[in-house]
Parts: C-alpha cells; sequence; structure tokens
C-alpha cells in the first residue's frame, strides 16, 4: 500500500521547527488569546488552558507528528492518504477529507483577514488611521474597510481597497507554496519567524514602558494593566463555567494548529531518523512563547493603559485588533511606527499560517490524482479564489466569514483531532505507535502520557465535545434549564434563517463533495499501485 515516493523533504530540522511554528503563530496569538484570557478571568483561564495543553495540545501534537512521518516513509502526505496507509480501511481514506477541507477552507476567509493587517502596515504609515481619540471612527473606517456594511460593498468604486490588498496577499501566498517545500514555506518561515519574534520584543519593550500616560488617571498605568490581564480573580467561581474550558480547548487547537491537517502534513516529509519528539516539542514551545509571553504581555495591558478596563471588555478578537488597538496606538509617540510595526507582525504570522494551510490541498491533489506542482496550484488557486471572492462579496456583519468558521474552524476541527487521537491509540496501536514516535529521538515521551494519548485525551475531546454541542448549538441555559438554539442553528432553519448563512453551509458541502469525488479517484489510483509496489519490494 504504497505511492510514489516525493522526492520534497525538508532540508534542515531547523526548518521544519519554524515552518510548524509558524503554521501554529497566527493572529490568534496576538488577538485572540489575550481577549479570551481577559473575558473569562486569567488566572482561571490560564488554568484551563495549560490543562488543554497538557490533555489535548502536547500529546495530539506528537500524535500528528507521528503519524504524518509514519506514512510518509509509504509515499503519502496529505490526510486522505495517510488514512488510507494507516487503516488500511476503504473508508479511512473517505475520512482523511476532514484534513483537507479544514486547511483549504479556513484559508478562503483567513487570507481576507490577512490582507486587512497588509492594508493596516500601509494606512498607518500613510497616516490615513489618524482619526482622533473616538474609538467609533476606527470602527467606522474597519467595517468600511472590511464591507462590513453592506454585501459586494468591497466590489464597488472607490470601497475596493481591501480588495486590492486580498490579490497582493493571494498571489504571495500562491507563489511561495509554488515554489515548494524548502524554496517557499521553508525559506520564508526561516526569515518571517525569527522577524516576527524581534518585532514583538520591539512592541512588548514599548508597552511595558508606557508607564502612566495620562496622569489624571493615575490607575490606568501598565503595572495594573499587566494585572488585568493575569491576576487570578475567583478561580473557583470562575473554573465552573464550562464556557471557559470550551473556550481553553479552542485556543489550544489554534494555537498549535492540531486537528488542522496540517502538522500531519507538514510531518510526513520528514526521514525516518529526524527527531519528531523534540521537535514537536519545541515547535509547540515556540507557539506558547509567542502566544503567552507575547500576545499576553502586548495586546490587553497596551489597550488598558489607555483606555481602561471599560474599554475592553466584550471586544471580539477582531474588534478588539481593528478598533481599539489602532486607537491605542495612535496614543502613543511615533504612532505610525508602532502601529505599522504591530500589524506587520500580525501579518508576518498570518502569512506563515496561510502557506501551511496550502499544503495540504497541494499534498493531495498531487499524489492522488497525479497533477504536476503547476497544475495542483493553479487547481486550489482556482477552487480557493472562488470561496474567497463569496467571503469578500457577502461580508455584511462578515455573516460568511463567522458562519464557514463556525462550522469549519471549530466543529470540524474537533472532529479531526478526535480522529487522529483515536487512529494512534486504537488503530495503529499505542505499543506500535509509541515505538514509531521514538525512531530517531533524543529524549523520550515521558510514559504517563501513554494513558493520555490513548484514554484521557479522547474522552476530554468527546467531553469538550458534547459541551460545546449542548452550549453553542443547542444553546443550553444552564440557569434555566432551558434549550434555545444559537444564532448558528436559527441562520440555517426556521421562519428566521439567514440566506447568507445557508449559502455558506451550502459552500461548504460542495468543496466536501468536491474532495470526495476526487479521493474516490485517488483511491484507485493507490489500490492499482500497491501490488506493484510490493512486487518491487
Amino acid at each position: 500500500m504504497t505511492c510514489a515516493q516525493s522526492r520534497e523533504r525538508w532540508s534542515s530540522r531547523l526548518g521544519v521547527i519554524l515552518a510548524v511554528a509558524g503554521s501554529a503563530v497566527g493572529l490568534g496569538n496576538f488577538l485572540r488569546f489575550p481577549g479570551l484570557a481577559a473575558q473569562y478571568g486569567s488566572g482561571a483561564f490560564m488554568i484551563a488552558y495549560f490543562t488543554s495543553l497538557i490533555l489535548l495540545g502536547i500529546p495530539i501534537c506528537w500524535v500528528e507528528w507521528t503519524l504524518g512521518r509514519y506514512a510518509g516513509q509509504m509515499g503519502f502526505h496529505s490526510s486522505p492518504g495517510i488514512l488510507h496507509a494507516i487503516t488500511r480501511h476503504p473508508a479511512g481514506k473517505y475520512i482523511g477529507v476532514l484534513g483537507v477541507i479544514i486547511p483549504v477552507i479556513i484559508y478562503m476567509y483567513y487570507v481576507y483577514v490577512e490582507a486587512w493587517c497588509l492594508g493596516y502596515v500601509v494606512f498607518f504609515l500613510t497616516g490615513k488611521l489618524d482619526l482622533g481619540n473616538d474609538v467609533a471612527a476606527y470602527g467606522e473606517f474597519w467595517a468600511r474597510f472590511v464591507g462590513a456594511t453592506e454585501n459586494g460593498l468591497t466590489f464597488s468604486a472607490g470601497h475596493n481597497q481591501a480588495v486590492l490588498f486580498l490579490m497582493v496577499v493571494f498571489a504571495l501566498n500562491f507563489v511561495l507554496i509554488y515554489r515548494g517545500l524548502v524554496r517557499g514555506i521553508e525559506l520564508f518561515c526561516k526569515y518571517a519567524m525569527p522577524a516576527l519574534v524581534l518585532l514583538g520584543l520591539v512592541i512588548l519593550v514599548r508597552v511595558l514602558t508606557l508607564g502612566t500616560p495620562d496622569p489624571s488617571k493615575p490607575e490606568q498605568n501598565v503595572l495594573n494593566g499587566l494585572g488585568y490581564m493575569w491576576n487570578p480573580g475567583n478561580v473557583w467561581e470562575q473554573l465552573r463555567n464550562p464556557q471557559l474550558w470550551l473556550a481553553a480547548a479552542g485556543q489550544i487547537f489554534f494555537s498549535l494548529s492540531v486537528g488542522f491537517g496540517v502538522v500531519i502534513t507538514y510531518a510526513s516529509y520528514l526521514s525516518r531518523k529526524n527527531d519528531i519528539v523534540l521537535s514537536g516539542l519545541t515547535s509547540a514551545a515556540a507557539n506558547e512563547f509567542c502566544e503567552v509571553a507575547l500576545g499576553g504581555l502586548i495586546t490587553v495591558p497596551a489597550a488598558y493603559v489607555f483606555l481602561g478596563a471599560a474599554g475592553i471588555v466584550g471586544q471580539g478578537t477582531f474588534s478588539l485588533g481593528f478598533k481599539v488597538l489602532p486607537l491605542v496606538f495612535s496614543k502613543m509617540p511615533l504612532p505610525w511606527l508602532f502601529g505599522a510595526l504591530f500589524f506587520l507582525l500580525l501579518f508576518l504570522a498570518a502569512v506563515t499560517s496561510s502557506l501551511s494551510m496550502l499544503q495540504p490541498g497541494i499534498a493531495f491533489l498531487e499524489e492522488g490524482l497525479g497533477l504536476t506542482r503547476r497544475q495542483s496550484v493553479a487547481l486550489l488557486g482556482l477552487l480557493t479564489a472562488l470561496g474567497c471572492t463569496f467571503v469578500v462579496y457577502f461580508s455584511k456583519d462578515l455573516k460568511a466569514l463567522d458562519t464557514l468558521d463556525f462550522w469549519v474552524g471549530t466543529v470540524c476541527i474537533f472532529l479531526m483531532a478526535t480522529v487522529l487521537v483515536i487512529l494512534f491509540g486504537w488503530v495503529l496501536g499505542l505499543e506500535r505507535g509509541w515505538e514509531e514516535a521514538h525512531y530517531g529521538a533524543e529524549m523520550r515521551i515521558p510514559a504517563f502520557f501513554k494513558p493520555i494519548i490513548k484514554y484521557v485525551s479522547p474522552l476530554y475531546l468527546l467531553g469538550v465535545f458534547a459541551l460545546f454541542v449542548l452550549f453553542n448549538v443547542l444553546g443550553f441555559d444552564p440557569q434555566t434549564g432551558q434549550f434555545k438554539p444559537t444564532s448558528y442553528v436559527r441562520d440555517l432553519v426556521g421562519r428566521d434563517a439567514d440566506p447568507v448563512a445557508r449559502l455558506s453551509v451550502l459552500l461548504i458541502g460542495i468543496v466536501v463533495c468536491f474532495f470526495l469525488v476526487l479521493i474516490a479517484t485517488a483511491g484507485r489510483r493507490w489500490d492499482k499501485a500497491a501490488p506493484k509496489a510490493r512486487n518491487q519490494n
């Protein structure tokens, strides 16, 4: 059960570590994580966060590295191929569709947000974000820029700046992915990741030296800002909130890119002598540094110093990043410089992530259909361009983006992570997987992770997913004991259904069916190649 061995390989251990860390380090590190920590009470949130890191993040990270490298030795580099090789069951390759559609669909809207970051770099440098002291002005600017006030607005004359930035970013991603693993992804991440960290440290120093900018508001100082972000609060009361555990587990998936189908693809290009235990842990540590040490110390403390707690509470990821923070930077000395540097940081983080979202699709098209790099890039480029156009056109209230993010960027990721951890512990077999993980390893995984991977992680995932469905889909209210389906369900069924949400789910269905048809074709090719490969061996 082998296919033609790919010639692509990472050129160095540092290259693959930076590429995997780059796939993990993204907008969520600097915007989503600080916002969640502040929303749920930092002390309690960090307990749930690190619990999820130990019981879900690190184990599934090692699982993906192991499964990817194992199947990579047989020439498979995409989730359908990898599950086809490991399960040895016809259904395996179809389950693997999750590892292709998740990154492909997420890319369709993530690259749009990436374009916003590039746009804000330019706007800060040109002074267009000098909008005074009213946060509403920054909100209105952002809404016009991204087309949040009207469907199709960004395609109309005089309002198409976002589309222009999107075209630049889209082209950049596909030029790099066309160059391949080493000359594209690895080369870019080798420069982008150090530059990203350096920018983060420069901005962090600026934030930590703000002191008390407004003497008339002595309570709004940097120490109190750090306290607002990190003081424990009523930990035990907050830990009883199931939404906190859902948010922490979800953030871990976004933080480490586990369950996306990315890490398993990247790991498949390693040779068996490569140390995946230490490499996996190193890439996770690099991500945690960017998230906790940089993201957690920059965003919320900076906003607190200038706006106080009232200016932060209730702000979502986009509001915090594109409405509140531009106002914060406008109040600093050299606002154009530090504002541009921060959004350049976000842009670099976004590109390293979006590149990783393209590789699983490219890998499948090449190994499943036998396409050349040029053909696979052209086909995936057309598919994602159509999906991205859909997201950009239906931009009012970001309904299309939000719907795709919920059903694919949240629900499907939980499903994929569950599949992978069960595959490692129960299909490949824990002992066999454990042995495979340690080939070429310079350190051993602590033995207590064995029962965690086999029993705790799957049960934790299933429990979190059950709570997610209960609260975030069915809308269970523990105070009243009643169910009120959330907007994501009401948008799809009933008299108040939203046509854009329905079209978004239809788009998901079309993409799934498209790849299922391709997987069926790929399966026939793999089955024909298997006897020939066995005879050659």
